[in-house]
């Protein structure tokens, strides 16, 4: 027999970790531009700070071993795509050129063609 009392208590734990988290990393943020006099890298640390403070708490949350997890996985996986070499990116990239060249002359004769028979046909401006 469970308790309900206690799932809601670690809901509502699990919230306030989630809040701190979000708080850490908003007061890195806020830290790196009320330090706007100082120098880059002791603004950029304190947002590096304040997100691995986030992170730490973070952890220690359910929802927030889910997202890490998550991340994680989504990690892996991107370590699985096969990214295309450069002669294929090269290939890629030229065809889509093509197509857009090929589209926007279409596009111009298209409209050409409804400008001609509108002014010039129906209406007789010239």
């Amino acid at each position: 027999m469970s308790n309900p009392n206690v799932e809601t208590v670690t809901s509502s734990t699990d919230r306030v970790k989630v809040g701190l988290a979000i708080a850490a990393f908003v007061a890195g943020l806020v830290g790196f531009y009320a330090l706007s006099s100082s120098p880059t890298i002791a603004r950029v640390g304190v947002v590096i700070v304040g997100l691995v403070v986030a992170l730490v708490i973070a952890y220690f949350s359910e929802p927030g071993r889910r997202v890490i997890a998550f991340a994680q996985d989504s990690y892996q996986e991107t370590r699985k795509v096969v990214w295309p070499n450069r002669k294929e990116t090269i290939q890629t990239t030229g065809a889509v050129f093509a197509f857009v060249v090929i589209m926007a002359v279409f596009l111009w004769l298209t409209d050409k063609s409804i400008e001609w028979v509108l002014y010039d046909l129906l209406l007789g401006w010239k």
